[in-house]
């Protein structure tokens, strides 16, 4: 007697390929992070905008961009040593000017951070970009996986942390010794952090070679 397919074992057919459609529910995530991008790119140009109005003399936007990074120019004291308030910034100076640049520096290197999810995320675990042969196929891309992916993501947080704690050093008048600190050992831990998941990554590969 021959057997014919059940149609149990059709449903057992049906669930895994069903399953496996379902990384399709991350599109939408990755479309979200695209519409953040957008958004950083927005927040880069006004910032930009600011500071070139800034350095032809433009108040409003030199007070603009002294609110978005938190500078306060040299404080004025009573005789207790009281602060009582701040001189007024009358023109961009270069501690201004270089806390912005980094502010903008540090937009990029998120916006890095977004791409390398959005195309390696999207390529890794919902479908094949079929950019083989592209003269713009990003070079990690070819042999981008999960692993490799976690440690790039990895390395890019610990250059925007050092992008954050090098404004806050430059900008030290204006914090506690103690979120100084507490930044600085964010950051070690960031950097240590990446070293563990990097030296685990290579362990797995060591080991799945000599497997083979």
């Amino acid at each position: 007697m021959s057997s014919s397919p059940t149609g149990g074992d059709a449903q057992m057919g049906a669930l895994p390929r069903a399953i496996f459609a379902s990384r399709w529910l991350q599109l939408p995530l990755y479309l979200g992070l695209i519409l953040a991008q957008a958004v950083y790119v927005f927040q880069f140009w006004t910032e930009l905008v600011h500071l070139v109005e800034a350095a032809f003399g433009h108040q409003d936007a030199l007070a603009s961009l002294v609110k978005s990074i938190g500078y306060k120019a040299t404080p004025i004291k009573d005789a207790s040593g009281t602060i009582t308030g701040y001189e007024p910034i009358a023109k961009l100076n270069e501690t201004i000017l270089m806390l912005v640049v980094l502010g903008l520096i540090d937009v990029v290197m998120i916006s890095n951070l977004l791409i390398m999810v959005i195309v390696g995320g999207y390529e890794t675990f919902v479908s094949r970009m079929k950019l083989e042969g592209h003269p713009d196929q990003p070079e990690w891309l070819s042999h981008v996986n999960a692993s490799v992916l976690k440690v790039k993501l990895a390395t890019a947080i610990i250059g925007i942390s050092s992008i954050h704690l090098l404004k806050t050093f430059i900008n030290a008048d204006n914090y506690t010794d103690k979120v100084l600190l507490w930044q600085t050992v964010i950051h070690i831990t960031f950097l240590l952090s990446a070293l563990a998941i990097a030296f685990a990554d290579r362990l797995m590969s060591h080991v799945a070679d000599h497997r083979h």
